[in-house]
């Protein structure tokens, strides 16, 4: 089982930038065959919506709100995710969580239509823009 920790969230003003950084850990790259790591995150109040994906081949998916802003990226290993945000925006603010899931196969290209997606997840860490 994949144990995933994010780091590098903060308090920053509008314009400003953050990288948050998914560590992914446990034995399961070797089990299967491809993978998602996606950035989901969930405003207060506000249901989890999703962010932005990338797959095995670096194949990304982005959502049209952050298009332009944000990036996704990993390390070569496929073992830290990261995701570059600039231009932020208070409507940013937000607990922004790292999910996975892993495919025996090779995989669909990610979706960020739903969490139920994924099945690896983070504690969160939190984005505030003022």
């Amino acid at each position: 089982h994949v144990q995933l920790v994010e780091s590098g969230g903060g308090s920053v003003q509008a314009g400003g930038s953050l990288r948050l950084s998914c560590e992914a850990s446990g034995g399961t790259y070797s089990t299967y065959r491809s993978y998602c790591m996606a950035w989901f995150r969930q405003p207060p109040g506000k249901s989890r919506e999703g962010v932005a994906a990338i797959d095995t081949r670096g194949r990304i998916t982005i959502a049209n709100s952050v298009k332009g802003r944000f990036s996704i990226a990993k390390d070569n290993a496929g073992n830290t995710l990261y995701l570059q945000m600039n231009d932020l925006r208070p409507e940013d603010t937000a607990m922004y969580y790292c999910a996975a899931v892993f495919f025996r196969g090779m995989g669909p290209i990610c979706s960020l239509n739903s969490p139920d997606d994924y099945n690896s997840w983070g504690q969160g860490t939190q984005v505030t823009v003022s």
